[in-house]
């Protein structure tokens, strides 16, 4: 779980960044949520775009996508949303909470 100071670190790095998954009128798909899941053990801190046409909004895919993958939830602002999972990979630059 993360606490307010670790979530205003995560939103600053994800201002930075963009979006690198697209959930569109199909919705979540396993496809698209296979992808989220590699992105995440890639780079640990993953923002996805939601198109107008989905069916859902950005809040409630966050919350299914970090329930689906036991990702953190960080931020959705708009049609955007942000997760967070600490990954186990080696030879990637993690990213520091505490300081």
């Amino acid at each position: 779980m993360l606490n307010s100071k670790e979530r205003a670190k995560l939103r600053s790095i994800a201002s930075t960044i963009d979006a690198t998954s697209i959930i569109g009128k199909e919705g979540l798909t396993k496809t698209v949520l296979d992808q989220i899941s590699n992105e995440l053990f890639a780079r640990e801190l993953v923002k996805v775009s939601v198109l107008e046409s989905a069916e859902k909004s950005a809040k409630e895919y966050l919350h299914e996508v970090a329930n689906s993958l036991g990702a953190e939830e960080v931020c959705s602002i708009g049609r955007k949303f942000v997760v967070f999972k600490v990954s186990n990979k080696k030879g990637i630059k993690h990213i520091d909470l505490k300081g």
